[in-house]
């Protein structure tokens, strides 16, 4: 274990409060940057609370609040008696807090090791033999003259991504499009663009952790609403919406990421007219819209006001495949400017190659989405009726879309069990990495798009590591009933 000094963390902090917002918050943001580049190491002891108050001459109340938001991010471990270490997050399931550093899980859930079965990572194995044939007639107009950069996207996509929001009821220009790479870069241009430590942000609980992890990066102070099976606790969510520190609301109101749950029209109304009447932007994260069973496809929140601030995400790495990064925001146009701006300093534009060949594939995507919702269908149905077989007690809600269920394990601990599932060959997702607050970790979220034989095979290993966890655990109780049947008696 190395000792950090509080002068070398002092160095390396650097100028750490010269941002605005609440100098825990601005702590905290530095240090989880220190911490997610490695300069901070895990094991690494950091300075005690009185220590490092005085050398950065601020209160002690600072450093508490700063160290206890790491804690719960489960960035760091405190411990009466250790101190505070900077904890390991390398593991794919982290053991406590919020799944540990989402930069490195991430990594983990989409670059798993050859003999782990990917539960955790949610996106098609296999583009569609449409997307083959969109590239190469898209290769066909490469070499056009063509500067190659376009920061907002090229404009022929962004009048077709408009004319799809038009369909759905949403009239939309070109203006009011911008391409992105994957719904993730949105997401992270729109936490840059209007979040500043400090802020407040809005969103359900448990929640997208790309999203959540982004708010945190941002020194944002997020406030959340319980969101479960049967949907959003609506009036919490619009109570925090009124908070004078809101500046964003963020929703996944069709099948949400991971509960499944569907917003009712009436409840996006309602909140679409709150968030106006406040001054609140919201960010609506559509990346599983188009994965209704039914075929049908639930209005965006931006329907209930065209003209409005709703920032509407979009992405094809759920519908076609998980490489194909094109995403795309659609909002004001003024919006839209200003993150195209941003953009530009990032990457000058997302890549043209795949650009054309969405262009190409929009007009089969209909038959694309049809074959990719009828296998999800399947698989889901047949997950359940395996869980219902070999698995009893979890008995996990049915969804109406989307690729995974949100399990609520009978007992013990879901991150726990991650670890033993993960020793069987399979790679799950715990609640807390989904949390607000770091919770839920009675909770597991299982993908079901693996092909059904594959999934048979799946719960056969969830059962085996199932009965090896619940047998741990009896041992785990009888050994403590026995160590406190032999403690002597106080008279």
């Amino acid at each position: 274990m190395r000792n950090l000094s509080c002068e070398d963390l002092v160095t390396l902090l650097g100028r750490w409060s010269g941002g605005r917002g609440a100098l825990y918050l601005l702590l905290a943001a530095r240090l989880r940057a220190l911490i997610d580049d490695g300069q901070l190491a895990a094991g690494t002891a950091l300075p005690t609370d009185r220590a490092l108050a005085l050398a950065l001459a601020v209160g002690r109340s600072t450093i508490i609040s700063a160290y206890d938001v790491l804690r719960q991010e489960g960035r760091i471990v405190r411990r009466q008696g250790s101190g505070t270490q900077v904890a390991d997050t390398r593991a794919p399931s982290a053991p406590t807090g919020a799944e540990g550093s989402m930069n490195t899980l991430f990594l983990h859930l989409l670059e798993p090791p050859d003999d782990v079965v990917q539960l955790g990572c949610a996106a098609p194995t296999v583009p569609p033999p449409e997307l083959a044939e969109a590239y190469r007639r898209a290769m066909n107009r490469f070499f056009e003259p063509d500067i190659g950069y376009h920061p907002a996207g090229l404009g022929e996509l962004r009048a077709a991504i408009a004319r799809r929001h038009t369909a759905r009821g949403v009239p939309t220009g070109p203006e009011q499009i911008m391409i992105t790479t994957g719904a993730q870069q949105a997401l992270a241009l729109i936490t840059t663009t209007f979040l500043s430590p400090g802020n407040g942000v809005v969103c359900e609980t448990p929640s997208y952790p790309g999203a959540l992890e982004l708010f945190r990066a941002a020194g944002a102070v997020i406030s959340a609403a319980e969101c479960g099976p049967g949907g959003l606790d609506h009036v919490e969510f619009l109570r925090l919406l009124a908070d004078e520190r809101t500046r964003l609301g963020y929703l996944v109101p069709t099948h949400h990421n991971p509960t499944g749950a569907v917003l009712p029209p009436l409840l996006r109304r309602r909140i679409v007219l709150r968030a106006a009447e406040l001054g609140v932007p919201l960010v609506e994260d559509e990346a599983l819209a188009e994965l209704s069973f039914d075929g049908t496809v639930a209005p965006s929140l931006a329907s209930y006001a065209p003209d409005g601030d709703i920032l509407s995400v979009g992405s094809l790495s759920k519908l076609v495949w998980g490489g194909l990064r094109i995403g795309w925001v659609r909002g004001p146009a003024s919006r839209i400017s200003r993150l195209a701006r941003v953009k530009a300093l990032h990457d000058m534009g997302s890549s043209v190659l795949p650009q054309r060949a969405v262009l190409e594939l929009l007009p089969q995507l209909p038959e694309v989405r049809a074959r990719r919702v009828a296998e999800l269908r399947e698989r889901h149905d047949h997950l359940r009726e395996l869980l219902a077989l070999r698995l009893p007690e979890w008995q996990p809600s049915p969804v109406t879309g989307g690729q995974h269920l949100w399990v609520r394990l009978p007992r013990g601990s879901a991150s726990a069990f991650a670890q033993i599932a993960l020793r069987q060959g399979i790679a799950l997702l715990a609640g807390p990495g989904f949390s607000a607050r770091g919770d839920c970790d009675d909770h597991l979220r299982i993908a079901f798009l693996a092909p059904s034989e594959e999934l048979t095979a799946v719960v056969d290993r969830l059962a085996s590591a199932w009965d090896r966890f619940s047998a741990n655990r009896a041992s785990s109780v009888v050994g403590e009933v026995l160590t406190a049947s032999r403690a002597p008696t106080k008279v």
